[in-house]
């Protein structure tokens, strides 16, 4: 079955939910959003392309950074309404120059940071 970007569920701005994730180690990197035009290009190029809704924008992840994330494999949740991309992330993935966004752990009703930014 081939698959078509337009056949998932994106909510009423046109977005669907996409989270990254390290294909080798399995560690959760970052979740940001795309439609079905970033989907098209992540699928046609690898390179994972996400749509910025601060930027109202395309962004291609490392365009600036250099932190690149390459797909390695792409999986639909059951409702079709979120998405699991399997990554090779090179650098930091989350804007904190952290290798990932979810640094910050609760604990005892307590939040305690996990992780320090990447050397530079």
């Amino acid at each position: 079955m081939s698959f078509d970007p337009a056949s998932l569920k994106y909510d009423a701005n046109g977005l669907i939910p996409a989270i990254a994730q390290d294909h080798a180690t399995g560690e959760v990197l970052m979740m940001a959003w795309m439609n079905a035009e970033s989907l098209a290009r992540t699928i046609a190029t690898g390179q994972v392309t996400y749509w910025s809704r601060s930027r109202n924008a395309f962004w291609a992840k490392g365009e600036t950074s250099g932190h690149v994330q390459r797909l390695v494999e792409l999986r639909i949740d059951c409702d079709r309404d979120c998405l699991l991309m399997q990554v090779t992330q090179i650098g930091a993935a989350c804007h904190t120059n952290r290798r990932s966004c979810f640094y910050t752990l609760v604990e005892n009703g307590e939040e305690k940071i996990t992780s320090d930014p990447l050397p530079s």
